[in-house]
């Protein structure tokens, strides 16, 4: 596949993109970030790791996020994800994601006239299960599996397929215990996940082949803890895709066609991805994508969260700023949240409200005089 537009912009696609749409609004609202937040019941998206430190026993997260919703009605994606944990050190949780593509009605002209050739709705999905465990007080791991199904078969293409393929996610999570911070106490986080580890998708019969969004995140936070009623919440994270760099292809008569990833197995791509950049350490760079996240608790019952996604102009340019908003209904947490771009490049969920809700199917254990959870 053949990436045209300007020749100094490398974007990385892969397929399954939609593995990258954040689905659920708290973090969304927070730059779309979440592997070193606080964890809830969308940790599965982020990293999984930190369903150890969960502070309900059992919990499911439902989302709806409309797709495009400025141009058309029937695009979106759909999450469903539901933790348990063991006992006080592990935990284990599943999810499963479907984006539906809409509905495409395809016609043909026959001597002058228009046939109804009939509709296909084509859609992508994922089936995760993950386990977390601790390791220590402080320092959890997990390790997920990820069943991912591509089934974008049109009736006109008779040479193309469902393509499937599998996904393993390999996470920790470091939380500290309180410590004194000037004169408010403060919790310390950081989180790594390095998700969709792979083979490719293949498409047709032909051989074309994808490769899924293998993707590293790297995260920090800082809770700060005014009193027992209010805590502000600091973070940010990086992330960059574990895809190979594209490279120029070039026609017969010399002239530039466009780019192309190369035809090498994921693993080869992994690695390849930390130094394959044709304009050496600077690309490199910019292949890094980076958020910035504020979330205000009050009560344990409402919350502001404020953050910001930058991504390199000549890799994407991606650039927007998000705002949400949650509330504690007793058994049942409700956030949105609402993204603004700030680049020239329209955002397909620019202008679009994005709701999730977040079931607590038990009511935590009381906590101790010395110890403070934070959702």
């Amino acid at each position: 596949m053949l990436s045209f537009g300007q020749n100094s912009n490398r974007v990385i696609t892969t397929g399954v993109p939609f593995l990258m749409i954040t689905p659920d609004a708290r973090s969304a609202g927070m730059g779309e970030l979440g592997v070193a937040t606080p964890a809830d019941a969308y940790s599965q998206q982020w990293n999984p790791a930190k369903y150890a430190f969960a502070s309900s026993e059992k919990g499911i997260g439902i989302s709806y996020t409309p797709y495009l919703s400025k141009l058309v009605d029937d695009i979106f994606l759909g999450n469903l994800t539901f933790y348990k944990k063991l006992n006080d050190r592990s935990s284990w949780a599943t999810s499963l994601k479907y984006f539906s593509l809409g509905n495409i009605q395809f016609n043909e002209f026959v001597a002058g006239s228009i046939v109804d050739q009939g509709q296909e709705r084509p859609s992508e999905l994922t089936l995760d299960l993950s386990y977390a465990l601790k390791l220590s007080e402080q320092f959890s791991m997990a390790v997920g599996g990820r069943y991912i199904r591509s089934d974008l078969k049109i009736a006109s293409d008779a040479d193309t397929s469902s393509a499937n393929t599998l996904g393993i996610d390999i996470a920790g999570y470091y939380q500290s215990n309180p410590f004194d911070l000037g004169k408010n106490s403060a919790l310390f986080r950081s989180g790594i996940n390095i998700s969709n580890i792979g083979p490719r998708l293949n498409y047709d019969v032909g051989g074309r082949k994808s490769f899924i969004p293998t993707n590293l995140k790297m995260g920090f936070g800082l809770d700060l803890l005014f009193d027992d009623k209010n805590s502000l919440g600091i973070y940010t994270e990086f992330n960059k895709l574990l895809v190979p760099t594209p490279v120029a292809v070039y026609g017969d008569d010399g002239a530039m066609l466009g780019y192309r990833q190369p035809d090498i197995d994921f693993i080869k791509g992994i690695f390849t991805s930390f130094s394959d950049a044709p304009n050496g350490l600077s690309e490199e760079l910019s292949e890094i994508t980076m958020a910035l996240g504020l979330e205000y608790l009050f009560q344990d019952v409402f919350s502001l969260r404020t953050g910001y996604f930058n991504e390199s102009q000549n890799k994407g340019s991606r650039r927007y700023l998000t705002l949400g908003a949650g509330f504690d209904l007793n058994f049942m947490d409700v956030d949105i949240s609402y993204l603004f771009s700030t680049s020239n490049v329209r955002n397909p969920l620019e202008n679009t409200i994005r709701f999730s809700l977040t079931l607590d199917l038990e009511t935590p254990a009381p906590e101790s005089s010395d110890e403070v959870v934070i959702r």
